[in-house]
């Protein structure tokens, strides 16, 4: 077999370097690991031992096939091993001084044909080739953590690459299973650099005591898919390595949202930087354990807010997607639900939808046919708000127009009985303000749930500065009965998901627009290197661009950073009409349903 580039050194067998070595020693090519601590050359060696045991185990590999893996890892604590080296990977900390240290030390003993590649995700790739003898053989090569598992390499160029190194080690990495994808210089790349920003959004966020950390890390992956949450992916990369980036992309960007929250530099400084130490935003059962252990931040299983109001039944105001997934939570729960829209007509087939969905989870085998039958009994189709003067909850999911909704909330007021809880689904309108337009703005709560309803765990339980206690406490106690995840935050524009979510996606578009990526290759940087269940351009056009770029400029209005101003690219795109996969085009082309 032609196995190209067949003797590959790493320097630096870290957590990163040691994955990397693995990768390649599985594929077949003899892999000299350099490292100048022997401790960390014999954890890299048994790391590999462990790994390839595992394999044998699952009958992935044979015994024969795991000795001829071992036999192919030898590691030293001096570069000059690497001198036969046809590739080099560096994997050392990140400072220019000492990824520089090494590329001279590498000059002076690899083969002028040799490629040089850096894994850094921070620092210049241009400014490291400069210092080399050969910058036309320097380039980046960013795998993701772990190695083995993550499928994404970013193949960086520099202005001084020569086309036939990047084209060798793109061919390397396909051939090790990997999905390369290639960029310019600029730190953080595609994956990192959409990744940090939003990192730093969660760090801004829960230093500013809006969110507990709890809920945003649940927020984010019940409301968004992910496999983490932010800020115990920051535990996990490593707070000081997370500032470390965002510095250098601070520096090139002088975006603010790049700036690193205050929050990374004082947990960085007094040692506290995630899993490896012990203690980040969380605390671990020893020092680079994954096992979270309570300390004086968790919250208490006791710790309630209270008693709240009695809900028995629940009225549901609108007749669209949103209004008739929410009807359904709550029939489904045992609740009597007043299915409510403008008109009998539109409330019947709002009702007719639910049926569907229920027939549908029957043939599904996730409901029984009686099942189905009483959940549908409890769900009350009304043509007027008049039908809510029992109703213990009103939950609003009517259009996300704040005078729309002022409008309604004005009337539930009138016929809705004292004492009972007005709830909105806003999710980006203040919720203040539709309780203004009612006499109790004690009893109004925002109350967001995510699409589909029936399917999605999250809501965001937005307090307001005059929402009553026992109203919070009620919404609580209601989602659990519901089987939903209650996150609570405060009334600031997008809450926390849409707060963390769309300016990531405006950044992708930002990237778009300066020619940095391709489409494709941002939406499979951040599925494959990650773990996003959506690419965010796929993301843009389900959610739909007008809906985006509404949710921007409120996010725009309210916190008044520059970086937060939508990107031109998709004001264009909603000017045009083209709104997503509704339209049949947003940024790209659809079948029209």
């Amino acid at each position: 077999m032609d196995t190209p580039l067949s003797t590959i050194a790493v320097v630096g067998l870290g957590t990163m370097g040691t994955g990397i070595a693995e990768v390649l020693a599985r594929s077949g090519r003899e892999v000299i690991g350099i490292d100048i601590s022997d401790v960390a050359a014999r954890q890299a060696v048994a790391a590999l031992e462990a790994s390839t045991a595992r394999a044998v185990r699952r009958e992935r590999i044979t015994e024969e096939e795991r000795r001829d893996v071992l036999a192919r890892f030898r590691t030293f604590s001096d570069v000059q091993a690497a001198a036969d080296a046809e590739l080099v990977i560096e994997v050392v900390p990140e400072s220019y001084e000492i990824k520089q240290q090494v590329f001279r030390e590498l000059d002076a003993v690899v083969s002028p044909t040799a490629i040089l590649a850096t894994g850094t995700n921070a620092l210049s790739v241009t400014r490291l080739a400069a210092e080399s003898q050969h910058p036309e053989r320097v380039l980046g090569l960013h795998f993701f953590n772990p190695a083995p598992a993550m499928k994404l390499v970013e193949v960086v160029s520099s202005v001084l690459t020569a086309p036939p190194a990047v084209e060798a080690v793109t061919s390397l990495a396909r051939h090790l299973g990997k999905e390369p994808v290639a960029v310019g210089d600029r730190p953080g790349f595609v994956a990192d650099g959409l990744l940090f920003g939003y990192l730093n959004q969660a760090a801004a966020m829960y230093e500013a005591n809006y969110a507990s950390r709890e809920d945003i890390d649940a927020a984010m992956k019940l409301g968004c898919g992910l496999p983490m949450g932010p800020l115990a992916l920051l535990d996990l990369i490593g707070v000081d390595t997370a500032r470390t980036v965002l510095e250098a992309m601070y520096c090139a960007s002088h975006d603010r949202l790049h700036a690193p929250a205050p929050i990374l530099g004082q947990l960085s400084e007094a040692g506290l930087t995630g899993r490896k130490a012990g203690r980040g935003f969380y605390t671990y059962a020893e020092p680079g354990s994954q096992d979270v252990v309570p300390d004086a931040l968790t919250p208490s299983p006791d710790s309630g807010t209270g008693a709240g109001r009695t809900v028995r039944s629940v009225g549901v105001a609108g007749s669209g997607t949103m209004a008739s997934g929410i009807a359904e939570v709550f029939a489904k729960a045992g609740y009597g639900v007043v299915l409510a829209a403008r008109g009998q007509e539109k409330a019947e087939t709002a009702r007719g939808r639910i049926a569907k969905s229920l027939e549908r989870s029957v043939a599904k085998g996730r409901l029984t046919a009686a099942e189905r039958d009483e959940t549908l009994a409890r769900i009350t189709a009304a043509g007027s708000l008049d039908a809510f003067a029992e109703v213990d909850l009103a939950v609003e999911a009517v259009a996300e127009d704040l005078l729309v909704k002022q409008q309604l909330f004005a009337t539930l007021d009138k016929v809705c009985k004292p004492g009972a809880v007005l709830a909105t689904t806003t999710s980006s309108l203040p919720v203040v303000s539709v309780a203004r337009a009612t006499s109790r703005p004690q009893d109004v709560i925002g109350m967001h749930f995510f699409n589909p309803a029936p399917a999605m765990k999250l809501v965001e339980v937005v307090r307001t500065v005059l929402t009553a206690d026992d109203v919070h406490a009620t919404v609580r106690e209601v989602c659990v009965k519901v089987r939903k995840h209650p996150v609570d935050c405060g009334d600031r524009a997008g809450f926390i998901v849409n707060a963390l979510l769309f300016p990531y996606l405006n950044n992708a578009i930002k990237m778009v627009e300066e020619h940095y990526a391709t489409l494709d290759d941002i939406d499979a940087a951040m599925k494959l290197g990650g773990g996003y269940p959506m690419g965010p351009f796929e993301l843009l056009d389900v959610v739909g661009l007008d809906v985006s770029l509404a949710i921007e400029k409120v996010l725009h209005s309210e916190f008044r950073d520059p970086g937060l101003a939508p990107a031109p690219l998709l004001e264009h795109l909603v000017a045009a009409g083209c709104l997503g996969r509704k339209t049949g085009r947003g940024f790209r082309e659809h079948a029209r349903r």
